[in-house]
């Protein structure tokens, strides 16, 4: 299950709407099939793992991080394709949580006569899956937060200079964070001060869909943002879709998420993510600066944090911080982080962490 479970890893941020998932077939104490779904649209784990076994799969064990399906998507169920092949067993790390599911599937392979064993390493599992979890259960994607800072919480000079805080290492993690995320998202307001690319830039990565929350529509024509990739470009905004910035933005490629206003003019949060859901999105990377982070945090939607921090000190009050926002007035009100570790990065430390109900323990699960 070690095994499946880094397979069903490579998957990530690249299966939306869908899990990740990864399939081993064992026969006779090796190892006959492997596979992991690669792409919405494309065969899934199981498929990929019974085409390598091939008429050797016939009496298999099929190890499984997440249950098979039992219903017709753009693939037919993986169930059907278990018992057409033979396989007489079935070790499965945990439910899957879809309701199109839901037990279904290991009902199926048990009406078949398959004997079917599940919760094998299911709390991994539920973390690996915390992404589709979250838009199964929440109706919205999990939310990462990544921040780079000066040890002393400075994000820039009090010129605007941020290039760059953190060194190659540190750079190398962020590009691998926005492969394995489904979207990333900045606020206007960083566009217009970093002009960011919003890319990847690592060895056999690929680039997210790039979200800019821009509530005015202020996005320029020329940002670097619009030929640094291939990947779609989102523009989250409020108001009449249909006036003139619209339409130059679309003309341009973008496509405009509408989206409720927050009372004062700008995007609601907790709307744009209910609307990311619905879009299949399951995670979304936030490298937005501070204002944007703080309304994140203050509504709530923060699952993960990401911080880099640089061993040096920039100081000054007129350089800008992590956090916006009105801040807490007292520390029991202090946003709690949990399941922290620190790891050095270079000369550089990254500190990732959990916030909220929803990974305090890990993602709701249930694995069985």
């Amino acid at each position: 299950m070690d095994r499946a479970l880094r397979l069903a890893a490579r998957g990530l941020g690249r299966t939306h709407p869908n899990p990740v998932v990864g399939c081993l077939l064992v026969k006779d104490g090796r190892v006959i099939g492997q596979g992991f779904h690669p792409k919405a649209g494309l065969g899934h784990a199981e498929v990929h793992a019974l085409a390598r076994a091939g008429t050797h799969a016939r009496g298999a064990t099929a190890y499984v991080t997440l249950e098979p399906c039992s219903h017709h998507g753009r693939t037919p169920p993986c169930a059907d394709a278990l018992i057409a092949a033979g396989v007489t067993e079935v070790v499965a790390a945990m439910t899957d949580p879809d309701p199109r599911v839901a037990g279904r599937g290991f009902a199926r392979l048990k009406e078949a006569g398959i004997v079917v064993h599940v919760g094998t390493r299911a709390s991994q599992a539920c973390v690996l899956n915390a992404p589709f979890i979250s838009r199964i259960l929440r109706g919205r994607p999990l939310v990462s937060v990544k921040m780079a800072a000066s040890l002393d919480g400075k994000t820039a000079t009090r010129t605007g200079h941020s290039q760059w805080i953190t060194g190659p290492e540190a750079r190398t993690s962020v590009g691998r964070l926005r492969d394995t995320h489904d979207v990333i998202m900045v606020g206007v307001g960083t566009l217009l001060a970093d002009n960011p690319r919003l890319n990847c830039r690592i060895a056999g990565g690929r680039d997210p869909i790039r979200l800019v929350v821009d509530s005015r529509l202020r996005t320029p024509l020329d940002a670097a943002i619009w030929t640094a990739s291939d990947a779609p470009l989102w523009l989250a905004t409020v108001g009449d879709e249909h006036r003139e910035e619209a339409r130059r933005l679309r003309d341009r490629g973008a496509t405009l998420l509408v989206c409720r206003d927050d009372g004062q003019g700008r995007v609601s949060m907790p709307d744009l993510m209910l609307r990311l859901g619905t879009l299949g999105i399951n995670s979304v990377l936030s490298e937005a600066g501070s204002t944007l982070t703080g309304t994140l945090l203050a509504c709530d939607l923060v699952d993960r944090l990401f911080l880099y921090l640089a061993p040096m000190l920039i100081g000054g009050q007129d350089a800008p911080g992590l956090l916006g926002g009105m801040g807490i007035a007292r520390l029991t009100d202090a946003f709690t982080l949990e399941n922290t570790q620190v790891i050095s990065l270079g000369r550089d430390f990254l500190v990732s962490a959990t916030l909220g109900d929803f990974m305090r323990n890990g993602p709701p699960c249930s694995p069985a």
